[in-house]
C-alpha cells in the first residue's frame, strides 16, 4: 500500500522509505504469525502506523532513550525509533514477535535493542521515556513502567475511550501530572503524557 507525502508532513523521503519497508515486512510476516489482526492488514497505515506516528510530536530532542512496553508488531516503539533520533529498547515476551522486531530493525537500519522477556523481569538502565499502545490498563502500565523510567522522565500512552475510568482507578494508587491530547487517528482515543509519577 502506498502513502502520500502530504499525510506524513515533515517526514523525509528516506524515513518514508524505511516505514514502507517496515510495513511490507510486517505484511509478509503476518501471514505466519499474528502481529496484527487479519482484518487490519489492509489498513496498516491508518490503524497502526499513523496512530503511532502521532506520538512523535511528543518526543522532544531531550529524550535520548526510550523503552517500549509490549512492542508486538512494532507499535509504537519501532515506528517512533524509525522517525525520531531516540534509541529505543523494545520489550516483547513473545519470541516470534521479538524475532520479527529484530528483522524489522535490521531491514530498516533502525537503532533499537529488542528484549525477548516479560516486562517485569527486565532490568535496564532507566530511560527518559516509556511508551505503550493497547497493552494494559493505566494502573498496570504505571507499575510496569516506573521501575524503567528515570527520575524526571515521562510516559506516553495511547489509550481508548475508557481512559477516564482508567485514570480514576490509577489516581487511587498514584499521584501524577497528566496531559490529555485527543488522538488524531482514533475516534475517542486519547494520548496520555504522564510525568511526576509517585505512589499515593
Amino acid at each position: 500500500m502506498s502513502v502520500s507525502r502530504e499525510t506524513l508532513e515533515g517526514v523525509s523521503r528516506e524515513t518514508l522509505e524505511r516505514l514502507q519497508t517496515f510495513v511490507a515486512l510486517l505484511t509478509t510476516w503476518n501471514a505466519r504469525i499474528n502481529l496484527v489482526s487479519k482484518g487490519d492488514v489492509l489498513h496498516l497505515w491508518d490503524r497502526h502506523v499513523y496512530d503511532s506516528l502521532q506520538l512523535a510530536a511528543f518526543v522532544s530532542t531531550a529524550v535520548r532513550t526510550a523503552t517500549d512496553l509490549g512492542s508486538g508488531g512494532g507499535f509504537p516503539g519501532l515506528v517512533l525509533a524509525i522517525t525520531t533520533d531516540t534509541a529505543f529498547t523494545l520489550i516483547e515476551a513473545d519470541a516470534r514477535k521479538a524475532a520479527f522486531l529484530r528483522e524489522a530493525a535490521r531491514a530498516t537500519q533502525t537503532n533499537v535493542v529488542v528484549r525477548n522477556a516479560r516486562i517485569e523481569a527486565v532490568r535496564l538502565p532507566r530511560a527518559d521515556m516509556i511508551t505503550a499502545r493497547a497493552l494494559a490498563p493505566l494502573t498496570t502500565l504505571l507499575e510496569l513502567g516506573l521501575p524503567l523510567l528515570r527520575k524526571g522522565g515521562t510516559m506516553l500512552f495511547l489509550k481508548g475511550a475508557n481512559v477516564e475510568s482508567e485514570i480514576d482507578e490509577a489516581q487511587r494508587r498514584w499521584t501524577m501530572r497528566i496531559e490529555r491530547h485527543i488522538s488524531q487517528t482514533s475516534g475517542g482515543g486519547v494520548i496520555l503524557r504522564i510525568s511526576e509519577v509517585e505512589r499515593a
